[in-house]
């Protein structure tokens, strides 16, 4: 009689769990290509309505050569020069305040500043209070500090400084979130060397993270592209060309789509469509024009 001892033990089986990790993977995989596909549909829709609408503006001649001026509410031809030239100048004046300041604050925050410090959490909290304000409100602290109390004009300039408001936030964010992945054993093996932090920060920390800092930055600067409440308050829409920051009327691509909202005529329309896509074309290159930099930055970089 054979005890119970020298019997055969069986593996344990795990079909059936195997079976039901399967389909729980089966299943969260179709849920979130569905997800995905839900999210394309009005992203496409909007994409399409765009170029379907704003195709026959940008195949005239004389669209990326010629301003408004001149023109009657109902004539048609003219083109975005003139608004095509404000809008960079604006978004290039923010950029150069932008920029070098929401990468030095990043830095800060990610190398500097501790969890003990204080200066770290005041900053840490403004970014976050200042990533949530409205472009208006962001407009109308501009005009009551720079024209109300300091006395300048209304301005481009006026516009590029609320811009900047929206801007750094989301250059500060997205740099710090590029710094933090860069590994530690890059800069412990630099300070083994000897090298000082400093340097090592300029070296090794930045060229790692440069192209998704490049990626983070043209995506705050598109966003600041698209905004009108600044330049509803801050400076009037000019049907001509202005070169001037900081004296008179200047137009830009969202301001000539407002303008031509109270243009009924077909005319009108084509105006506000062609100026809509131009806007994301704009938005568009710049993108690519980045994506190309972080590119062969990091190229470099190996």
């Amino acid at each position: 009689m054979t005890s119970t001892l020298d019997r055969p033990v069986k593996a344990p089986t795990f079909q059936g769990v195997g079976a039901a990790r399967r389909a729980k993977d089966v299943t969260a995989t179709v849920l979130v290509s569905l997800a995905v596909l839900i999210a394309l549909i009005p992203l496409v829709w909007v994409l399409a309505t765009v170029v379907a609408k704003g195709l026959p503006a940008l195949t005239s001649a004389t669209w990326f050569t010629n301003s408004m001026s001149g023109l009657t509410a109902s004539a048609s031809g003219g083109g975005v020069y003139h608004a095509l030239i404000g809008t960079l100048m604006q978004g290039l004046v923010c950029a150069v305040f932008s920029i070098p300041l929401g990468i030095f604050v990043a830095i800060y925050l990610v190398e500097y500043a501790d969890r003990k410090s204080k200066l770290g959490k005041l900053t840490t909290f403004m970014v976050d209070i200042l990533s949530g304000v409205p472009s208006i409100v962001a407009a109308l602290f501009i005009y009551a500090l720079w024209i109300a109390t300091f006395g300048f004009p209304k301005s481009a300039f006026a516009v590029s400084l609320a811009l900047v408001l929206l801007m750094v936030p989301v250059v500060i964010r997205s740099t710090e979130e590029m710094l933090r992945i860069v590994p530690m054993d890059l800069r412990e093996a630099s300070y083994a060397l000897g090298v000082p932090k400093w340097k090592t920060i300029s070296k090794i920390v930045l060229p790692t993270a440069l192209p998704g800092i490049i990626t983070g930055v043209m995506l705050a600067l598109a966003r600041v592209l698209g905004e009108t409440a600044p330049l509803l308050i801050l400076v009037g829409y000019a049907p001509f060309i202005n070169f001037d920051l900081f004296n008179g009327e200047m137009g830009t691509l969202p301001s000539l789509m407002v303008a031509e909202m109270n243009n009924p005529t077909d005319a009108g329309t084509n105006r506000i469509w062609g100026a809509a896509l131009t806007l994301i074309l704009m938005i568009a290159i710049l993108n690519i024009i980045a994506k190309l930099i972080g590119h062969f930055s990091q190229v470099r970089s190996k």
